[in-house]
């Protein structure tokens, strides 16, 4: 079972309701989300149908509903679900949380042509899904391993509109990352600093201890390759998703 971490009570609310941020951060997350006795798939249906029956339709359902996706909720299940729920809470909120779910779900087969162009446009492979960190994406991601010998270097694809979570590469000496963009169009964003768009060729480099995302632009598949700089006890702390509110407000920004 993966541990989550979450610090968006402290990044948010740390000054202003510091006991509200520990207990969000802390104890919900920190002890509630990863109690052993209950396996993520459940934990995630739970709370979206709380949120339903509370009749919550804002980005919060969203994230939840997609974390449901990503932790192996089929659409099937995913409208199954909801319509039952819907026979006890209310007809209304079963309307307004299908219609989320349903782009949560959203259908495959444009998905998979625009795919299969943006893998004909580039030199390395797609690979498969990155279902190992689904939970850390919001959307679909592909993972494909150009070198596990020495220096780890992957090629990292994104669907249009998906993006990592916030997270910072630990190490004790060194470490880090580059990203090397080889195909479509993107963002990379460092905590408190606008976003940087990301065009095959583009490098950017990634000191360790820098909080930041990366990922696909609205309309565009992006893959870049990520190279692990060598260092001393690395690791990624995953941190909270970016909100679909600061994430489409770059587009705007750019357009």
């Amino acid at each position: 079972m993966q541990n989550i971490t979450q610090t968006a009570g402290r990044d948010q609310l740390g000054t202003f309701a510091p006991s509200f941020a520990h207990y969000n951060d802390d104890i919900l997350f920190g002890e509630n989300w990863n109690d052993p006795h209950m396996d993520l798939k459940t934990r995630c249906i739970i709370t979206f149908v709380a949120l339903m029956a509370s009749g919550i339709t804002d980005s919060s359902l969203v994230y939840h509903l997609q974390n449901a996706k990503a932790n192996g909720v089929t659409k099937e299940e995913a409208a199954a679900i909801i319509t039952h729920t819907a026979f006890y809470v209310g007809w209304p909120k079963g309307w307004a949380v299908l219609r989320l779910a349903k782009e949560v779900w959203a259908e495959e087969a444009p998905a998979e042509q625009g795919m299969a162009a943006h893998a004909a446009s580039m030199l390395f492979p797609i690979g498969a899904p990155n279902d190992g960190f689904a939970q850390y994406f919001s959307g679909k991601s592909y993972l494909a391993p150009i070198s596990t010998a020495q220096v780890g270097i992957f090629n990292v694809t994104f669907e249009p509109g998906c993006r990592n979570n916030w997270h910072i590469h630990r190490a004790d000496k060194g470490g880090g990352q580059i990203l090397l963009c080889v195909g479509g169009r993107g963002y990379y964003q460092e905590w408190g600093k606008p976003a940087i768009m990301m065009q095959p060729g583009d490098c950017i480099n990634i000191p360790a201890g820098v909080k930041h995302w990366h990922g696909a632009a609205p309309d565009s598949w992006f893959s870049h390759l990520a190279i692990e700089a060598p260092g001393e006890n690395c690791s990624n702390q995953w941190l909270e998703p970016v909100e679909d509110v600061q994430y489409n407000s770059i587009e705007n920004t750019e357009g």
